[in-house]
């Protein structure tokens, strides 16, 4: 049997030979090219549109509370992008991706292109200015909703409602009182993507017979109202080939009389990357509002219900798990809630405060070699060479740059935080004391 190459750029459902040699230059020698803007935007709770989710801040094609999908899918940014990346020009918007691929990450730019270059005809249709004619929806990834039970230290009020009160209390920390008030009488708690509550649904259902792929993430998706009705919707169309693929936090299960796992049942290729950083009290510090003994048992009844649904942990890897993610990762492959494979290092890269190459260069030296040691025993078991090349991955952007000036600014925001909330980073993930010293 042919090993599955994690990092392999060739196409999945589309031969080779018979792929143009434009074609084949978009897809493996542009470095610039990459398949979303032809069949994809993204938007989030806020309604600020970008060209996908790994998109820099910087890089909004237009927003979905005042523009319509139509008017956004060739707004002049838009229709900017597809020329340069048609040019092989770097789009701003991009950077996360380069410098994923510059340091060994096989970027969502590398995995757009693997998993829709079937679609690559799609990119004849571009007119002189960019501009496309139909906008057909093939991966869908936007997020209805800022609803979320958990409160992230990577996180914030945009992406999680939970996050609203402490938000409050960090804007008058950091700016004096009175400014709490002001910062909560122009934001909600909750925030949709939308005109209207509604509006983004509407807009989305004429397009769900052009669905290959959903990637569903949040806030917290297996909360949201939408994501059930999608699902729904799916079924009663008997479109159980949809590939769909979750980021989640993996608390809860259950939502109002539905059990998703039930659901999951239903279709050929669910994929479910649960957001879990760490383990025990490290998780229950890093995602506020973890209870690590449900998580547990969530795994152990979704081994039950759907084994054969694609498990993995989507860990964010930050400064406050860097140490800590080995003995993680060990612990649910010898508790058999994971294989050594089912592990998917994402690297932190915002906000800069919290990236591991921040850490001191003795500290980075001493996770290298942690790290090094770990993949001893793990390459030999990596089938997907996944998890394997995450580990490599993470020593060389650690190692690649030295942002120690932003550990003040880590421990200003920790110490923040922690006030708010009434904890001690040290109390929770003792091994930090180094940088305390």
């Amino acid at each position: 049997m042919t090993r599955y190459n994690y990092n392999g750029k060739e196409p999945l459902l589309i031969a080779v030979e018979d792929i143009t040699e434009k074609q084949k230059n978009l897809i493996f020698e542009n470095k610039s090219f990459c398949m979303y803007p032809w069949i994809h935007l993204h938007a989030f709770p806020t309604g600020d549109a970008y060209p996908c989710c790994n998109s820099d801040m910087s890089g909004k094609i237009g927003n979905t509370q005042k523009q319509s999908l139509e008017e956004i899918w060739n707004s002049d940014e838009m229709r900017d992008i597809r020329l340069k990346m048609l040019a092989g020009k770097e789009v701003n918007a991009c950077r996360r991706c380069y410098e994923q691929e510059d340091n060994g990450f096989f970027s969502l730019r590398l995995s757009a292109n693997k998993h829709f270059a079937h679609h690559i005809d799609l990119v004849e249709n571009t007119k002189e200015d960019g501009y496309l004619d139909e906008m057909k929806l093939i991966y869908w990834d936007i997020r209805f909703s800022n609803l979320c039970n958990l409160r992230c230290r990577s996180c914030g009020h945009f992406f999680s409602s939970n996050w609203y009160d402490d938000q409050a209390k960090v804007i008058e920390a950091e700016n004096g009182s009175g400014w709490d008030k002001a910062w909560k009488k122009g934001n909600k708690r909750i925030n949709f993507a939308g005109r209207t509550e509604n509006d983004i649904w509407e807009q989305l259902e004429p397009q769900i017979d052009n669905i290959e792929q959903v990637y569903f993430a949040g806030g917290e998706p297996l909360i949201m109202e939408e994501h059930y009705r999608l699902l729904h919707e799916l079924l009663r169309r008997g479109r159980t080939d949809v590939r769909l693929i979750y980021n989640t936090n993996f608390s809860q299960l259950n939502y109002k009389k539905t059990n998703v796992l039930e659901l999951w049942k239903e279709f050929s290729n669910v994929s479910v990357g649960a957001s879990l950083d760490a383990m025990g009290q490290h998780a229950e510090y890093i995602r506020k509002g973890t209870n690590w003994n449900q998580v547990e048992r969530n795994r152990e009844e979704m081994l039950k219900v759907c084994p054969q649904v694609d498990f993995y942990i989507s860990p964010t890897l930050s400064i406050l798990n860097v140490e800590h993610i080995v003995k993680f990762h060990l612990d649910w492959v010898s508790r058999g809630f994971i294989k050594p494979q089912d592990l998917n290092v994402n690297i932190l890269q915002d906000p800069p405060y919290y990236r591991i190459d921040a850490l001191p260069f003795q500290y980075k030296v001493d996770v290298q070699e942690l790290y090094l040691e770990h993949i001893k025993w793990l390459q030999p078991l990596d089938k997907l060479n996944r998890a394997t090349t995450g580990f490599e991955s993470a020593i060389k952007f650690m190692m690649a740059d030295d942002k120690t000036n932003l550990l003040p600014q880590f421990k200003t925001k920790t110490d923040q935080l922690d006030k708010i909330r009434g904890e001690n980073i040290l109390d929770a993930i003792p091994e930090l004391g180094l940088l305390y010293e």
